[in-house]
């Protein structure tokens, strides 16, 4: 029988699990907090717990603990990328950075993604499995414990498309801004959509407070659907207006985020059109020069192009930064790890 992942279970259903097996409800609370708080690797570490009561759950229960296969450093900035490894063997990868505002984590919320955008390297190798809320918890705890740092921003828009993993994301998203837990803000939280309609409406529904971001990356629909497959499905109008449900819904303004493509979608009538979106939205525009990728032809663009953009965006009171390159010698583009890895072109740089 396949064990129950212990690490995926909110309080309440933990104390629920070990109620039914007559454990006290405190024991709940203890276990929870040597997960979550302590950051603990496996039950071995939970020395105020019975030994017995220790492994009878190491008998019952899988414990989600990754592996850190590769671990890269940038040398400009101070950004580390890690490749872990799940219990079955697949990697993800996952950044982090440094702010003066508090240290960031981007996490991947599915091995591999089948959404086919042009501008990624995540999509190549299609999607493999969708990650539990454990595996997405464990990038941040296990990237808490290696640099001892308290991470206080979270971005769930590395490998994958998270709102087509949508009930595990949502276990996760409660877990992380939980009080018993790490505890993070939810205003402290991003979340990433290519634009998967229902999905953005019904994380409207949900009370939740975090960023929506959409990667929007084109302004008409014919564009878009050379970039990205799931506008043969969703149009912008039906786009622009799931954004709007969501700012209504939450009050919580929508993030677009658009990477810059010499010659692709960085002309002026681009900027025309990225103007007259975001406007009535009030939404912040994140402005990405393309990470360069060697399967993609992406070129990014020229610095005054991607500055006029800016330019306009702020004449017309509209938010609109460009997003600091961090960790580009380290291969920081999401997928760029995981398939020199697979490929078998990387050096061994350990791990721990």
């Amino acid at each position: 029988m396949e064990k129950k992942d212990i690490k995926s279970m909110p309080l309440k259903e933990l104390e629920q699990e070990l109620t039914a097996r007559g454990e006290k409800a405190f024991r709940a609370a203890q276990l929870y907090q040597w997960m979550h708080v302590k950051l603990a690797k496996g039950f071995d570490e939970m020395t105020n717990l019975p030994k017995t009561f220790r492994e009878e759950c190491a008998g019952q229960y899988a414990y989600t603990s990754l592996e850190t296969v590769r671990l890269q450093e940038s040398g400009i900035d101070g950004t580390k990328k890690f490749l872990f490894r799940l219990g079955d063997g697949q990697l993800v990868e996952s950044v982090w950075m440094r702010y003066r505002h508090g240290n960031s984590v981007c996490i991947s919320s599915q091995v591999g993604c089948r959404m086919g955008c042009r501008f990624c390297a995540s999509t190549l190798d299609g999607l493999e499995r969708n990650l539990l809320p454990s595996e997405m918890l464990d990038q941040i705890y296990s990237i808490q414990r290696f640099t001892g740092e308290r991470v206080s921003n979270v971005v769930v828009m590395g490998m994958g498309e998270p709102l087509d993993n949508y009930e595990n994301l949502l276990v996760f998203l409660r877990m992380l801004t939980d009080e018993n837990g790490l505890h993070i803000s939810q205003r402290n939280v991003t979340v990433s959509t290519c634009g998967i309609v229902p999905r953005m409406r019904q994380l409207a529904e949900e009370g939740l407070q975090i960023t929506l971001a959409l990667s929007l990356h084109a302004v008409t629909d014919e564009k878009r659907r050379r970039l990205m497959p799931v506008a043969n499905r969703y149009s912008i109008a039906e786009l622009m207006e799931a954004c709007a449900y969501y700012f209504e819904r939450t009050g919580r303004r929508i993030t677009f985020e658009y990477s810059l493509a010499a010659g692709v979608n960085d002309t002026d009538e681009d900027l025309e059109g990225l103007t007259a979106l975001a406007g009535p939205l009030r939404c912040h525009v994140n402005l990405i020069p393309v990470n360069p990728v060697k399967e993609l032809n992406f070129v990014q663009s020229r610095k005054d192009r991607i500055h006029a953009f800016q330019n306009k965006l702020e004449k017309n009171k509209i938010n609109g930064t460009i997003r600091r390159e961090m960790g580009r010698d380290i291969d920081g583009a999401c997928g760029q790890l995981r398939r020199r890895e697979r490929a078998g072109t990387l050096q061994d740089c350990g791990g721990n």
